[in-house]
């Protein structure tokens, strides 16, 4: 499984690679699935090193903003909606994302950095515990 995955992120990053010019570098936030890390990824990523992979904390999805920006797009404009080819889904994206960019509204941590990485170690801890890695 992790192996097709990774075929398939391989094409994603040949196909990024085409599109976006030299030498300017692509930073990537990705999560920590397995396919983002096979051999093959990995020595693709070490011959192409404009490529920069930034992981996102293991079961931290909530940290993941785009996540969270498709599931606002989700509930307020597409899950109510009927659309009859990909077009008109893709219209009815746009026109949200021109009435949202219209009246923007930047997201607040209301947490500290040091409060969510110091929750995050904490969890590590646990977890190595029960792992028994402690």
């Amino acid at each position: 499984m992790h192996e097709r995955g990774a075929k398939e992120f391989l094409r994603f990053l040949r196909s990024i690679d085409r599109a976006v010019k030299k030498p300017r570098d692509v930073h990537l936030i990705v999560d920590n699935y397995a396919t983002h890390k096979t051999p093959a990824v990995k020595a693709w990523l070490e011959k192409h090193p404009r490529f920069k992979l930034h992981f996102t904390p293991t079961s931290a999805s909530w940290l993941n903003m785009v996540e969270r920006f498709f599931a606002e797009i989700t509930s307020k404009r597409i899950r109510r909606g009927s659309y009859s080819c990909v077009d008109d889904l893709e219209a009815a994206i746009y026109d949200y994302l021109l009435q949202h960019n219209a009246k923007p509204k930047p997201f607040t941590w209301t947490k500290t950095a040091h409060n969510i990485l110091a929750r995050e170690q904490r969890a590590l801890n646990k977890l190595d515990n029960i792992r028994g890695n402690r």
